[in-house]
């Protein structure tokens, strides 16, 4: 069972915590001759593939290193421009490694900004009155759960396609919440969850799923 992050999102569609748990990297290290087949651009601090996807290489994956040179915005570790490099012949063949990148703190809340009108939308589209909205959404690589409390937030949990027993797993962690959170006295409702004794708790419940199911909880 592989476990890859948790969001709780507010009543209002705020996402108030995330935990990466166990996110896998995606990379993907090839040779290139002259000239360059792939087209990149610098976007947002990083340079990004943006045409001519191949090989595990796809649009949106951002360069990470140049012959075995991390980079670092648009230069490598030696202080050379990306661009500068890969424009000149003499510097082929050229080894490039190229990743997916994590999605930062605010791609995460505009993800879970978006989650909220799709579980509303669920809702309404139900021909039975008084849908629960989405519980579980599957995809090939991974599976989405969400668990929504009388209150309206919304516990979610991102695992691989196969996990099972994600509904108590969810549970668990509106106890963990409910315990380290809401009795917190300095905790304010809809703000965002800073508590190291939840972080921690967390991570200890998310672990113990890991490595013998949820039979346990």
């Amino acid at each position: 069972m592989v476990i890859y992050g948790v969001f709780i999102v507010s009543k209002s569609g705020g996402l108030i915590y995330n935990y990466d748990h166990n996110i896998p990297k995606v990379e993907t290290e090839k040779t290139f001759g002259f000239p360059l087949d792939i087209k990149l651009q610098y976007e947002n601090k990083k340079v990004v593939v943006v045409f001519g996807q191949r090989d595990g290489i796809n649009v949106g994956h951002i360069l990470l290193s140049v012959n075995g040179s991390p980079v670092a915005g648009r230069t490598t570790e030696d202080g050379k421009d990306v661009f500068d490099l890969i424009e000149a012949k003499e510097n082929y063949p050229l080894s490039l490694k190229f990743g997916r990148p994590r999605a930062t703190t605010n791609e995460k809340i505009v993800l879970a900004s978006m989650f909220y009108p799709l579980f509303a939308l669920a809702s309404q589209l139900s021909p039975v009155p008084k849908s629960s909205g989405i519980e579980v959404l599957v995809a090939d690589t991974f599976k989405l759960a969400c668990f929504q409390t009388l209150t309206g937030v919304k516990f979610i949990v991102v695992t691989d396609p196969n996990m099972q027993g994600s509904d108590v797993v969810l549970k668990r962690i509106y106890e963990l919440y409910s315990d380290y959170a809401l009795k917190n006295p300095f905790y304010s409702l809809e703000m965002p969850i800073r508590c190291e004794l939840f972080d921690t708790s967390l991570h200890t419940l998310l672990e113990l799923v890991e490595k013998s199911g949820t039979a346990n909880l």
